[in-house]
């Protein structure tokens, strides 16, 4: 009996210097990290943040840049994607880029307007007639120009990539003619110029983050909203909306930001590997962007029952009149000279598609 009580013993103080020890040797040696698969243990971690599902063309693109930077740097660098506005809505991601929160940003064009109100060049309705011209306005003097405006604000602009043209969805249709929009609540982009148009088609837009629209759709608080057919694709609008214009009425992209000061406290090597990939990757998303949209509309037909109408070219003419006022109405804001740049571009492209 006395040898159980004393084995009893001996074991309850085993156990209990067990738990005050252990703690004390975990805390006393460092945690050994497995690098040959997490990377050097210098490795530099960006988080690149956005808001639109992966299978986009944004989110696409964000994803093989990610591949493409970690196997450039043989691991040194490495990006994380944080997809679907897991971190920060596209109302906050410019702020959390500012404040070093996040490393890299994708916003559309809209979004910063905040910053500049050129931006609202790309806003204009029916400024591109095709996705040629949508290069080269990225491309070429336009571009170029925008990208500028942003180093005041300590950010850097390392490329541009497409989604597409944006199609209008409604719960209230068919929308042929301008006058059938009339009266209905649209949710935009935060953008003065998007605001501006409907309100030109005497249309109620609701400014609002991307995150909420299926919820704004879902409670009926909107009748409809504008978006590229691989955003009303991969959110699945189309579950929630009874029609759906091919209007290409306007364009939707994206630019791909760092913080400057971010960037240029980085060495040489790690500019050059960000640099190579962020150009290989914009090469492909201007050739594939396109083709993703024109097979995800392939995919709301055999996956829904919502009615599509395309405008026809006499339709067009009429959207494209009510609408064009809106250039020079805008032009103080945005800039006589860049105004004057998209028109000639339109005109250049006007009978491509």
């Amino acid at each position: 009996m006395k040898k159980s009580i004393l084995l009893t013993i001996i074991i309850l103080l085993i156990i209990v210097i067990g738990i005050t020890v252990s703690p004390k040797l975990l805390h006393s040696h460092k945690l050994v990290h497995d690098y040959e698969q997490q990377g050097l243990k210098n490795q530099i971690v960006l988080k690149f943040s956005h808001v639109v599902a992966e299978n986009t063309p944004k989110g696409l693109a964000a994803k093989k840049f990610a591949e493409l930077v970690y196997k450039k740097s043989n691991g040194k660098i490495r990006v994380e994607v944080f997809p679907n506005g897991m971190l920060y809505s596209d109302i906050e991601e410019i702020n959390a880029l500012k404040e070093n929160k996040v490393q890299i940003i994708a916003p559309s064009t809209s979004k910063l307007g905040s910053v500049s109100e050129k931006w609202g060049i790309f806003d204009l309705p029916f400024a591109f007639p095709s996705y040629q011209a949508v290069q080269e306005g990225l491309n070429g003097k336009i571009g170029q120009e925008l990208l500028q405006s942003l180093e005041k604000d300590d950010l850097k602009g390392l490329a541009y990539w497409i989604n597409g043209f944006k199609q209008i969805t409604s719960n209230k249709g068919p929308i042929r003619t301008p006058a059938d929009i009339k009266g209905q609540t649209f949710r935009i982009m935060q953008s003065k110029v998007l605001a501006a148009q409907f309100n030109q088609l005497d249309a109620h837009p609701i400014q609002q983050s991307f995150d909420i629209t299926f919820q704004s759709l879902d409670s009926k608080k909107v009748d409809g909203e504008e978006n590229t057919l691989s955003n009303i694709y991969s959110k699945k609008f189309y579950n929630l909306q009874k029609y759906l214009t091919i209007s290409n009425h306007g364009y939707l992209g994206y630019v791909v930001l760092m913080n400057k000061s971010f960037w240029n406290k980085q060495t040489d090597y790690t500019k050059r590997i960000l640099s190579e990939a962020i150009e290989e990757v914009t090469n492909w998303n201007q050739q594939e962007a396109h083709q993703m949209n024109e097979k995800q509309l392939e995919l709301i037909k055999k996956n829904s029952s919502i009615n599509i109408h395309v405008l026809t070219d006499a339709e067009k003419k009429e959207w494209v009149k009510k609408l064009d006022p809106l250039y020079d109405k805008l032009a103080p804001t945005i800039g006589y000279n860049l105004i004057d740049e998209i028109k000639k571009l339109r005109k250049k492209y006007e009978n491509t598609k």
